[in-house]
């Protein structure tokens, strides 16, 4: 009995997949990896961003979490709705959290059941 839930644990362990680190074009290691874009190089990253925003559209949020990484802002609004916000250049954000700052972000709004509906470009908070 031992023998078959070691087997059975081993089994569920291999089959979870692994975070990839590359979704498309965009290079998700280097995007996770740059925080708050406060290294520059989420900035470096947009154009392969732009090209696969068709492609997470749709995906769950903690899909979306898993692959661009924990958000920078989790902003709620009305509705259940939330913003998943991640900065794409260095700002005043960097300095300290909850500074508020104007640097270049994307917004993937979240609808009340958890889809990434929309995904905008603006400086600072949508």
């Amino acid at each position: 009995m031992r023998i078959g839930f070691l087997v059975l644990i081993t089994l569920l362990a291999s089959s979870c997949d692994a975070v990839p680190d590359q979704f498309g074009k965009l290079d998700l290691k280097k995007w996770r990896g740059d925080r708050g874009g406060c290294n520059g190089v989420r900035a470096t990253l947009v154009p392969d961003f732009k090209a696969e925003i068709q492609n997470l559209k749709g995906k769950r949020a903690n899909t979306i979490g898993d692959l661009l990484g924990r958000p920078d802002i989790n902003q709620i609004e009305d509705r259940n709705q939330k913003f998943y916000i991640y900065f794409l250049e260095k700002g005043t954000h960097c300095d300290g959290p909850g500074i508020k700052s104007d640097s270049r972000s994307v917004a993937i709004r979240m609808s009340a059941i958890g889809l990434a509906t929309e995904i905008t470009f603006q400086n600072g908070l949508p």
